[in-house]
């Protein structure tokens, strides 16, 4: 057997866009290495070696977009914005192999599959990401409630709905 000689990846360089104030707006952590890590696997993902020098830098160029507008704020926000960005190049990726002119039948259900399991993906991320950050958390309130024997509550949420205003009686005796 032949072996082929290793690929040589290029790495870019992850440049923070303006909205950054720095690095740790893209991967959760303040770190250029850790942070070109991250965008170099994204990017690795995203079918780079496949691309143009000059569409090389363009996605390059919008994943650091997706991770700032995502603004992670530790690492483990980092790595969800990660996989959610990958996740989503991914299943378009899948959606653009399902409509290629001349797709088989077999080709486009296959695409569409997967794009329905990455989109799946996609929202159970956002929806950790959301639980992580504290959204989307049910509010509980408990309140005491003391109700004498023979007495009667209502217990929930009581709104009063106009009736207008009762006069009052003079004569009326009061309790």
């Amino acid at each position: 057997m032949s072996k082929q000689a290793p690929t040589k990846k290029s790495q870019m360089n992850a440049v923070a866009p303006k909205k950054a104030k720095n690095n740790g707006h893209i991967s959760g952590i303040d770190n250029a290495t850790y942070t070109n890590l991250m965008v170099n696997q994204l990017a690795d993902a995203s079918y780079i070696h496949l691309m143009e020098n000059d569409d090389k830098q363009k996605l390059i160029d919008s994943i650091l977009l997706a991770l700032v507008h995502i603004e992670p704020k530790d690492a483990i926000e980092g790595q969800l914005a990660a996989q959610m960005v990958a996740c989503h190049n991914m299943m378009m990726d899948c959606m653009r192999r399902a409509m290629l002119k001349g797709q088989t039948h077999e080709g486009r259900q296959e695409n569409l599959k997967y794009t329905v399991k990455l989109s799946r993906t996609y929202a159970q991320l956002v929806d950790t990401l959301n639980r992580h950050r504290g959204k989307g958390m049910q509010k509980i309130i408990v309140e005491r409630v003391n109700v004498e024997q023979g007495g009667q509550a209502i217990v929930g949420a009581i709104t009063h709905t106009g009736g207008g205003v009762k006069e009052k009686i003079k004569e009326q005796p009061h309790a």
